[in-house]
């Protein structure tokens, strides 16, 4: 058990937490949420012991072993192979090797002709022979068998090509660094594994795999994250940390989000109450405070403000400001298209080759795929940024566009004003113009004289779209959009790109954000550019369909001989090979209707689950005097827990329930 009590942590004059409290039970899974800079790497940093709290206590499980991927890594010390370094995840078992290797090297010379014979060799042999077995039996218990197995498959699972396996690691990007140290720390199965944005340099494939893992992981995960698809997946609570303060709430992000409104309108209400009420006490004091026939009453309202004790309610968020975008100017109908278009760079390695694209007006795509397959290649092509090597590109009729880059933060002078940023590519704009377009940006007032230097990782977004969208395109290409905003400003980002009326070509890791806004996806892959229609979720349903098929079509190849063994086993007669079918066919109904049946069931039990939600919601509404509030509170986290794992069983069995269907097959009606 993981707890805080009282605690106090402040940088200087800056006061991060204060007087925290709060308790992380064994197994449990919590998303830590919050505004940038609020103090959730500093949670991480006490619970691990890098920072001591000024006051207070926290109180971590004794011999527990930790998995920590800061955000920022040191990895020039680090003289191994990538898969070495992985590999070395658990130091046990590095340690178990070496003495194993000890015994095995002592008992081989002993055995050897002419070997040393002391007095009490067979003894000590005998103990070696036992303490061997020991650690074999231990090392086999760690999985020390399958390490290397294993280390391959996670690397693999967070995009690792297998030819990197032997590249140095200090050699390795940032981002590539980072994947590799969660790698690592993933392979130790730790007892608390603390992540701090660990989908910052993951691609959409990886972050599916990530999910996956810790989905099935059984210790206790802390999960620092913007990510909303992360967050909703995988907590079954949610840690608010913001001005200063920690609050704990039941459920997964989107829970979080709704109950956040219900619990701050709930403690309003009985804050306006709790007022009302002392406002009458006081009103009565001081009426008759002088008369001694009221004295004893009076004495008695006085013991009763005395023990009020104030309603908390939580604080509001700060807001990130709306982002409004400005109707496009029109334009043709096809906004660009490619042409056999291939990329180069060395003359003999291709990035992409051969590649016809056409986008239309007012599509939405979002482009997804392991990172170095061409993603932001091909959005540099799409805007006319890189000369191809092969093919062409056809521009549109009255076609403008906005490029955005992955490093559009460095591109801003830190020392100019968010004013002087936007007049700097608007000098035909008046003063009046451009106020009124950083307005719509959040920036009104003193605001667009504040410095680029002290802006916040929303507000710098904000401010880029304004440069941006000062003359605004028809076209927009945004590489990697959402990179360092918290939560709250890429729900802004994600609603002015909902009501954007122009057409929108993206590249984002961010699965909810891309569920959110693209209306298509385009899928790069190793073999090439498949487009899908549909959003994030159709592609998602799309793949799963053809890998359930795949699954289906080598289950059911027959196995072709082979000529050299000399097996002349008669083929199945027609007959057979119908009854056979038959019998397939008949296995299948059943399971189908089986699977059918716990579909239903499971329905109906969430169905019961979310009415009695639904009911204490109602109940906590009410006025808070004539509550239980911790009762109701104990219920409603525990159905919202049951609801998450009968939704999790429903959606593993559907999807099994769809994939042994499939779409020319399916299943009996009841």
């Amino acid at each position: 058990m993981i707890r805080f009590q009282q605690v106090c942590k402040q940088f200087g004059a800056q006061v991060i937490l204060e007087n925290v409290n709060f308790q992380v039970n064994p197994g449990e899974h919590i998303g830590i949420v919050g505004p940038n800079g609020a103090g959730k790497s500093t949670v991480f940093n006490l619970i691990t012991g890098e920072s001591s709290p000024d006051k207070g206590e926290v109180t971590i499980p004794p011999a527990c072993r930790f998995g920590y991927v800061h955000q920022q890594l040191n990895a020039a010390s680090v003289t191994m192979a990538v898969l070495e370094y992985v590999e070395n995840a658990v130091p046990e078992l590095l340690e178990i090797q070496a003495e194993i290797h000890t015994l095995e090297t002592a008992l081989h010379r002993a055995a050897q002709p002419g070997g040393a014979a002391e007095p009490d060799s067979s003894t000590s042999q005998s103990a070696q022979l036992r303490r061997l077995g020991e650690l074999q039996t231990r090392f086999e218990h760690l999985d020390g068998y399958t390490i290397r197995n294993r280390a391959q498959q996670t690397l693999a699972g967070l995009g690792f090509p297998p030819d990197w396996s032997e590249r140095p690691f200090r050699e390795l990007s940032g981002g590539w660094q980072s994947r590799g140290e969660l790698a690592r720390v993933l392979l130790g199965q730790p007892d608390i594994l603390l992540l701090d944005e660990p989908s910052n340099y993951l691609d959409v494939p990886a972050v599916e795999w990530l999910q996956q893992f810790l989905s099935e992981y059984k210790g206790t995960l802390l999960l620092i994250s913007h990510d909303r698809f992360l967050l909703n997946s995988l907590t079954q609570a949610t840690l608010e940390i913001a001005n200063g303060l920690a609050e704990r709430y039941a459920g997964n992000y989107d829970t979080y989000a709704r109950d956040r409104v219900r619990r701050m309108d709930t403690r309003l209400a009985a804050q306006k109450n709790q007022d009302r009420k002392r406002e009458q006490i006081e009103r009565f004091i001081d009426r008759f405070r002088a008369k001694n026939t009221k004295a004893s009453q009076v004495q008695s309202r006085i013991k009763q403000l005395e023990k009020m004790t104030e309603v908390d309610v939580p604080r509001k968020l700060v807001s990130p400001g709306r982002i409004r975008l400005r109707p496009p100017p029109h334009c043709g109908v096809e906004i660009v298209r490619l042409e056999q278009a291939g990329l180069t760079y060395n003359g003999d390695q291709w990035v992409l080759r051969g590649l016809d694209l056409s986008i239309g007006r007012g599509e939405k795509l979002a482009l997804v795929g392991y990172n170095g397959l061409g993603k932001t290649t091909l959005l540099r092509m799409l805007a006319g940024n890189l000369p191809l090597s092969e093919g062409k590109r056809v521009p549109g009729h009255k076609v403008l566009i906005g490029y955005q880059s992955q490093d559009f933060a460095e591109t801003m002078d830190p020392v100019s004003t968010v004013f002087g940023i936007v007049k700097a590519v608007a000098s035909d704009c008046s003063d009046l113009e451009i106020r009124t377009l950083l307005g719509g940006f959040g920036f009104s007032g003193q605001a667009v004289e504040k410095p680029v230097s002290v802006l916040s990782g929303g507000e710098k977004i904000r401010l880029a779209f304004a440069r941006l969208l000062v003359k605004p395109p028809n076209f927009l290409i945004l590489d990697e959009p959402t990179t360092h905003l918290d939560i709250q400003a890429r729900e802004a980002l994600e609603k002015a790109l909902q009501d954007y009326q122009g057409t929108l070509c993206m590249v984002s890791h961010d699965i909810d954000f891309i569920r959110s806004v693209a209306t298509g996806i385009i899928a790069m892959t190793p073999p090439g550019v498949t487009r899908y229609a549909g959003g994030y979720d159709d592609y998602h349903r799309k793949m799963t369909e053809q890998q359930a098929a795949s699954r289906r079509a080598a289950n059911q190849a027959p196995s072709t001989p082979d000529d050299s063994t000399g097996d002349t086993t008669k083929a199945p007669s027609r007959k057979d090979l119908r009854r056979e079918r038959a019998q397939a066919r008949q296995a299948m109904q059943v399971q189908t209707r089986l699977l059918k049946k716990e579909v239903l069931q499971l329905e109906k039990q969430i169905g019961i689950y979310e009415a009695e939600r639904d009911k204490i919601v109602q109940q906590l509404a009410g006025d808070p005097a004539q509550l239980d509030f911790a009762a109701l509170s104990k219920r409603a986290k525990f159905i919202q827990e049951e609801i998450e794992r009968y939704t999790h069983r429903w959606e593993k069995t559907a999807t099994e329930l769809e994939s042994i269907s499939g779409p020319d097959n399916p299943p009996p009606e009841n």
